[in-house]
Parts: structure tokens; C-alpha cells; sequence
């Protein structure tokens, strides 16, 4: 680790029990699966200019405060609805004295003022592809790209989520595959990062309340 990742790492670890953060708390661990997994966007996408980034749902800041440490140009926005985590996402910043990061507090489907803001648009760990999709396709931009972070069985999901894209104004491209293995040699296994490029603007109807998208997706 280097020092803004350890300031990062130490802070999370001990802010974890008053918040929930993360159930990885082994150092080597947390760099494999939260640092190195969330700067496998920028392999995925040139990061190296001051696009702007959604993060979804960002619990504890992954990936999105992570890549600001490697991609200092890029312009970050975070939508998370638990306050205690906003709470400790926006003072994270501070400790790491990160410039063009936004906090909002709220959830997305709330948040239409921002629909077609954002270069690139990305969630982990947040929900399945087909509920995500109508969460995040408002807020990418034309020609931007919906780009969640998955595991594995991604084909599937991305395969539930054909119709859902289709409605959103959204089209697969297609994935960046890697395994996530650490510097112990350690694999943990088949990530990707699916790529949706938005090719239409997204109807007004969408998002749906939270209740109906969980009730039946698209």
C-alpha cells in the first residue's frame, strides 16, 4: 500500500464497527478485494482526464474514492442512502484531501435533477443487473457507459438485463473479464465490468419507486 491507500485502509478499519463497512479487515485482503478490484475500472476505461464518475450505492467509498487516489483527474460523485455511511464517506475525504468529490445523500431514484450528468456511471455489490440498470441508466450521459462491477456469473445477469437495457436506452458493448489475484499469488476468482453504452435517453417513467423495481424488473 502506499501512504494515501494505508491512511485510507487504517481510517476504514477503525471507523468499521461504528459504521458496517466492510467485512474484509486483513490488510492483503482489503488490497486485493477493495483497491485493486476498484482500479480495474481504469483498465477498463481510459480514467486519465477529468471525466466524471457516478458511484452508486458506494458504501465505503469502493470504487469510487479508491480511484480517485490512482486517477486524481477524474471528477467523483457518490449517491449513498445511509446517512452514517455519507458520514463517514465525506469525512474519508477530508483525512485524504481529495479535491472534486460530491457526497449525496440520498437515494438515486430521488435524484432526476441529475439525470445525464455523468461520463460513466458504476455500482459494486449493490443489487442484480436488470434492478441496477434502472437505478443508473438516468444518470448517464449520451454515449456515456453503465458500468457495474460483477462477479462470475455476470454473463447471466447481463442476459436477465437484455430487456431492461433495451427499455433504458442502454446496449451492452461487452465485458472486461479478470481474475482478481493478489501479491501472495492468491486468486480470488473471475471478475468483469460490464459495458453499457447509452445510445437514447432514458423515459422520464424511469426509475420506478424502489418498491415497484423490486418488485418486478424490467
Amino acid at each position: 500500500m502506499n501512504n494515501l491507500e494505508k491512511k485510507y485502509y487504517d481510517y476504514l478499519i477503525s471507523e468499521n464497527a461504528k459504521y458496517n463497512l466492510t467485512n474484509i479487515t486483513d490488510e492483503k485482503e482489503a488490497m486485493c478485494k477493495h483497491f485493486k478490484d476498484s482500479y480495474m475500472l481504469g483498465e477498463a476505461f481510459d480514467l486519465n482526464s477529468n471525466i466524471s464518475i457516478l458511484d452508486v450505492g458506494s458504501g465505503a467509498g469502493f470504487p469510487s474514492i479508491a480511484l480517485k487516489l490512482k486517477y486524481p483527474s477524474i471528477k467523483v460523485t457518490i449517491i449513498e442512502a445511509m446517512k452514517k455511511r455519507c458520514d463517514f464517506l465525506e469525512s474519508l475525504v477530508k483525512i485524504l484531501g481529495l479535491n472534486d468529490v460530491t457526497i449525496i445523500c440520498d437515494r438515486a431514484e430521488n435524484l432526476k435533477k441529475l439525470r445525464e450528468s455523468f461520463d460513466i456511471v458504476t455500482a459494486r455489490a449493490v443489487a442484480s443487473m436488470p434492478i441496477l440498470a434502472e437505478i443508473c441508466s438516468q444518470f448517464v450521459k449520451i454515449g456515456g457507459y453503465f458500468a457495474p462491477l460483477k462477479g462470475s456469473n455476470y454473463l447471466e445477469e447481463v442476459n436477465q438485463s437484455k430487456n431492461a437495457l433495451s427499455i433504458l436506452g442502454l446496449k451492452y458493448e461487452d465485458a472486461f473479464e479478470y481474475n482478481l489475484i493478489d501479491e501472495d499469488g492468491i486468486d480470488y476468482g473471475l471478475r468483469a465490468i460490464i459495458k453499457c453504452k447509452k445510445i437514447k435517453s432514458t423515459d422520464l417513467k424511469y426509475p420506478r419507486a424502489f418498491s415497484q423495481i423490486k418488485k418486478k424488473s424490467l
